[in-house]
């Protein structure tokens, strides 16, 4: 793996190993007074954050540093590119300034794929080596490494993810989440469903390897697994539903839903959430959320991925 853009990158085979890595991480800290690993001593990683981010800019910091990293944050409104410097140029003066990582998260859909054309680019022309990418979420396209950790989750919690149905609920139009998650659950064996009202439902998805249905309460039974998305305001322009109170009557997962569900199944939700609309607080409360250990599983796959792309072996990480 050179950079981690798209869950495309990653075949049935690719993606276990990474959930297998993301364990192995979560056994080598198991125990330690310290959670210090020497795995990525001497590297340094920088996160190039666009929009605001709380969950995943925060896993890849505390993963890096675990790692004995050198960890950098780089926030667009504290940088030179309030200043109206291009996104190439911010890119190519991290590389030189000594980047081996670049962790981007961008408002434009394929703005890590660019700036990995960028260093590809530049390691061409024989300018020396160039960082790594990794998509932290590029505007409405996909965010990999959340799939990831909501199969690490799903494993976890289900034994297994070939063979298991997952609903995915909301704002499948805006959500990279969503994106990430369908293709990554189909290629790892698992049938997905989309719940959703027409108006939150992107071009094209028909093609999708998934099922669509507009009845949340006739999915629920039978489902191993639930992921509610969160309904993404800040990208809307215009009435995509009525109100917030229909969109809780129809789409949001209530303790009676969460009734619907098998004993066995489980509740995701990558945050924030917007409690008493996409989900009760009861429900998000309740043993079969699933939501705090996303976050936690989400700092070992973070260290799975970097470990990865920078060191790119299987070796031992309880070094």
């Amino acid at each position: 793996m050179r950079h981690l853009l798209t869950v495309s990158d990653l075949d049935r085979d690719a993606a276990t190993e990474l959930l297998d890595e993301a364990e192995r991480f979560e056994q080598a800290l198991l125990g330690r007074e310290v959670h210090k690993l020497p795995t990525l001593r001497g590297r340094t990683v920088m996160t190039v954050f666009y929009e605001n981010s709380t969950r995943t800019r925060v896993s890849f910091e505390v993963a890096g540093k675990w790692m004995s990293a050198d960890v950098i944050n780089v926030s667009a409104s504290s940088s030179s590119v309030s200043k109206g410097e291009s996104l190439r140029d911010t890119a190519l003066t991290l590389h030189a300034a000594g980047a081996d990582a670049l962790i981007v998260r961008h408002p434009a859909s394929g703005a890590a794929h660019q700036i990995a054309r960028w260093m590809d680019s530049w390691a061409a022309a024989g300018r020396g080596s160039a960082p790594a990418v990794i998509n932290a979420g590029d505007g409405t396209h996909e965010h990999p490494t959340q799939a990831l950790l909501d199969a690490l989750t799903l494993r976890q919690r289900l034994g297994d993810i070939a063979g298991k149905r997952v609903v995915i609920v909301g704002d499948i139009l805006h959500s990279r989440v969503a994106r990430s998650n369908v293709f990554l659950l189909d290629t790892l064996g698992a049938e997905v469903v989309l719940v959703a009202p027409r108006t939150l439902l992107p071009v094209g998805v028909d093609a999708w390897p998934a099922r669509i249905s507009h009845a949340l309460d006739a999915e629920l039974p039978g489902a191993d697994a639930v992921l509610m998305l969160r309904v993404q305001a800040e990208r809307m322009n215009g009435g995509f539903f009525p109100s917030a109170r229909e969109y809780a009557v129809t789409y949001g997962l209530s303790e009676r839903r969460l009734g619907l569900l098998d004993d066995h199944a489980v509740v995701l939700h990558p945050g924030p959430m917007l409690r008493g609309m996409e989900i009760a607080s009861a429900v998000a409360d309740s043993p079969k959320a699933a939501i705090l250990q996303q976050v936690t599983n989400g700092v070992h796959m973070r260290m799975a991925v970097l470990f990865r792309l920078l060191v790119g072996t299987q070796e031992a990480v309880a070094v």
